[in-house]
């Protein structure tokens, strides 16, 4: 059941959602069909598609009137001279955000992490107004968790807000929130969330994405696991509701979502329009 701070808290955050989409053939026409230019839209980057993918796209959306946030994986990029070159084109397109994961790939020239790029940019007079950086709720593969909340610390200077990685655990995100706060890491944060989406395709992209551990969360907790299997797959809703206590808390800064859309643009916005409208009833 929800009580009216918790409709509250879900209905901010609902607001204030911003979409995450991958660059392929069809992904354009999908954002122009089904959803309105003032939904903020974020364009993965992948090795597999390479760099150029998600500047095109980035670029084409924002022509249509989106807020476009395209991501700059730093080990796909080669060094500075790029990097400004990135720059001055995002910029001359009217985009002045940017989310800079390290990214999954092999570095192609100078950068063996994200605070390396996010360094060169404040050198260039930190030319974008806002810089998103990855938060790990969950164990990274690779990373060890006192490290990726370092990590954040380390990048504060240069950096205007958290975008956190996927979990399906209300308890993760209120536990890893408060050591956030606790270390002093005060920037804005937005709660990554899936959009609804097929089960199969889920859990593939989420083992796929660095995030295995929600999956084990899965197996353990058959309830939410047929939430996925059921007919228009995992919507957050029950997600949302548990989490929202935390969310809600004085000093936890959690401005929106980030949603992880997997390309299912149609869907995810149905969900966000029909669950804001039952929260106003």
């Amino acid at each position: 059941m929800r009580n009216n701070q918790t409709s509250a808290t879900i209905a901010r955050l609902l607001e204030h959602a911003r979409y995450e989409v991958l660059p392929t053939a069809s992904t354009e026409d999908k954002v122009l069909e089904h959803l309105p230019r003032d939904r903020t839209i974020t364009v993965t980057a992948s090795p597999g598609k390479g760099l150029e993918a998600t500047l095109d796209l980035a670029e084409r959306l924002a022509g249509h009137g989106y807020v476009v946030v395209p991501h700059l994986a730093a080990r796909m990029v080669t060094g500075r001279s790029e990097l400004a070159e990135i720059a001055d084109r995002l910029l001359g397109k009217g985009i002045t955000s940017v989310f800079v994961p390290g990214g999954d790939a092999e570095p192609a020239g100078d950068y063996q992490d994200a605070l390396a790029l996010l360094e060169d940019l404040a050198a260039m007079g930190s030319p974008f107004s806002h810089v998103g950086i990855t938060g790990y709720p969950e164990s990274h593969p690779s990373i060890h968790d006192d490290l990726t909340v370092q990590s954040m610390w380390d990048k504060r200077r240069y950096a205007t807000h958290i975008v956190s990685n996927l979990t399906f655990d209300p308890a993760v995100v209120r536990d890893w929130l408060h050591r956030l706060r606790a270390r002093g890491v005060t920037m804005p944060l937005l709660l990554g969330i899936p959009g609804p989406v097929d089960r199969t395709k889920l859990l593939g992209m989420a083992t796929k994405i660095g995030v295995g551990e929600s999956t084990k969360f899965l197996a353990k907790n058959k309830g939410v696991f047929a939430r996925l299997a059921a007919p228009g797959g995992f919507t957050g809703e029950t997600f949302l509701q548990k989490c929202a206590p935390a969310l809600g808390e004085p000093g936890s800064l959690v401005e929106g979502l980030h949603v992880f859309t997997f390309n299912q643009i149609a869907q995810t916005e149905a969900w966000r329009t029909d669950l804001l409208a039952s929260l106003r009833r």
